[in-house]
């Protein structure tokens, strides 16, 4: 609740000119706009992320472990250098776009504009979908789909009738963060030359001294993302009644076929555009940066502080998450609805109206945490709190409440049940969520220039700013760092999560 009376506070204030700022036509076409975005980017990760989900869960797709990680791997690559990338593939003078033009052909679609946003976003956040997705279909049971193929409906009407609303609230919790990450990013709009919602807001936090008129702006963007997190519990909320619970055991290996190359050729094209484009970028920049005398340098701090933060921040937010996923989940209500929808529309906030509403807080209520580590831990796992609520909450949505009941029926303690029935249980919706919140906060930039510590310098803000002054080859080593340092990662938490429990 903090940043959102922080905004209103600052709305408050407002005077005439921030109020005619609301209120002028521009507003509400930045706002349109920024709704279509968050709209095609939660359906485009949807459409990439769901079918990746089911082809590394559930079929013999040839090297589907190694698929997994490449897949996820895109959620380390900061919004900004995909955009980067992105044009210097398909841009008028990109790579592409100059083959293309040198076969006579008048050359690629614009990448700029919504289009562009689309596709960086898209690409950027189909990951949440698949790690929501992917936890689900590890721990549902296999039986009804069985059933209905037993029955005589084949696979896609099986798929359609029982696997989908079986999968529904974790594509939900998918799509929305999905559609959050696009209303609230300022830094692939920007190079994309796409107004949205947030970059007027980010303009008018740094044209004046007054904040009034920025936050009174940011509500209205909080208000949108209200909006979406209604639609999205809508649609959990018919779902959670066909989720079935029982004794859960192994599906079935579904075999692909002849649909085995085309699977490979889907899976191919997307790794292509959201991870081998952007490391293609990041080694022609490391590449020519040597070969133009620039050293090679990456410091041991950034690194240091980078996997300190994202650690923390991913215990904090996997510890927080638990009370609020049980809290919607097993004692829905009013206040578990009003928190889940705050939870929500805070994480649509851009990432500046937190830093300060922190900084404000740190100030004025407890100074001594002001510039330190626990207070930017703090923002990174309240910032990043609802991708490791959803994915908890859809995994505990598979867990029915017989289970832990029968066991506290048999003399066993609260405790007990949650140590060694529960979070057993849960165990992959948990670690989604860690690897979620520990690769959003390594690559996070609003939160760690506003709010770290005196030195404190991650390997994000090392790329951010490098390249934000042209100076790319310099930017090529931290940003090189970064992706593996999110691929070790991605690799050990998808390998435990594969685990029996």
């Amino acid at each position: 609740m903090l940043p959102l009376a922080y905004l209103a506070i600052r709305a408050s204030g407002a005077d005439e000119r921030a109020l005619e700022l609301m209120l002028r036509p521009r507003t509400l076409e930045l706002l349109v706009s920024s709704v279509v975005l968050a709209a095609g980017v939660g359906l485009g990760a949807t459409l990439l992320g769901v079918p990746l989900a089911w082809l590394t869960t559930r079929t013999d797709l040839p090297g589907r472990r190694a698929w997994t990680v490449l897949s996820v791997a895109p959620l380390a690559v900061p919004s900004y250098v995909l955009a980067f990338a992105l044009i210097a593939g398909l841009g008028p003078r990109g790579a592409l776009g100059g083959f293309v033009e040198s076969l006579g052909v008048a050359g690629l679609p614009s990448i700029y504009g919504l289009p562009g946003a689309l596709l960086v976003l898209t690409l950027a956040t189909y990951p949440y979908v698949l790690l929501a997705t992917r936890a689900t279909l590890m721990r549902a049971d296999p039986a009804l789909e069985e059933a209905a193929r037993s029955l005589g409906d084949g696979f896609a009407t099986a798929f359609r009738r029982v696997t989908l609303p079986l999968l529904a609230p974790a594509m939900g919790t998918g799509a929305l963060l999905a559609a959050l990450y696009a209303i609230s990013d300022f830094g692939a709009v920007s190079i994309l030359r796409f107004d949205s919602f947030a970059r007027a807001i980010h303009v008018q936090y740094r044209s004046s001294f007054d904040r009034s008129g920025a936050a009174a702006l940011a509500l209205l963007l909080v208000a949108a993302a209200f909006a979406l997190v209604w639609a999205e519990a809508r649609v959990r909320r018919r779902a959670a009644l066909r989720v079935p619970h029982g004794a859960r055991r192994a599906a079935r290996v579904v075999p692909l076929g002849h649909w085995r190359w085309p699977a490979l050729a889907f899976c191919t094209a997307v790794v292509c555009l959201a991870l081998i484009l952007p490391a293609s970028t990041i080694g022609y920049w490391l590449v020519r940066g040597l070969d133009q005398g620039e050293p090679l340098r990456v410091l041991a701090a950034p690194i240091r502080d980078s996997l300190v933060a994202g650690g923390a921040a991913a215990l904090v937010a996997v510890g927080l998450a638990l009370p609020v996923a049980f809290l919607v989940v097993r004692h829905p209500g009013r206040l578990a609805s009003i928190a889940d929808r705050v939870l929500y529309g805070a994480y649509a906030m851009p990432g500046i109206a937190l830093a300060l509403a922190l900084v404000f807080f740190s100030l004025n209520v407890v100074p001594f945490l002001y510039q330190t580590l626990v207070l930017l831990v703090l923002a990174y796992a309240l910032r990043f709190l609802p991708q490791a609520s959803g994915t908890t909450r859809s995994a505990l949505m598979l867990i029915g409440p017989r289970v832990p009941e029968a066991a506290r029926s048999l003399g066993r303690s609260p405790f007990e049940v949650l140590r060694t029935i529960t979070l057993p249980l849960l165990r992959p919706g948990l670690l989604a969520g860690a690897a979620l919140v520990f690769l959003s906060t390594i690559k996070e930039l609003p939160l760690t220039l506003l709010v770290a510590p005196t030195g404190f310098s991650t390997l994000a803000t090392q790329v951010w700013g490098a390249a934000n002054e042209g100076f790319f080859a310099r930017a090529a080593a931290p940003a090189a760092v970064l992706m593996l340092i999110s691929l070790a990662s991605v690799t050990l938490l998808l390998r435990d999560g594969e685990r029996p429990g």
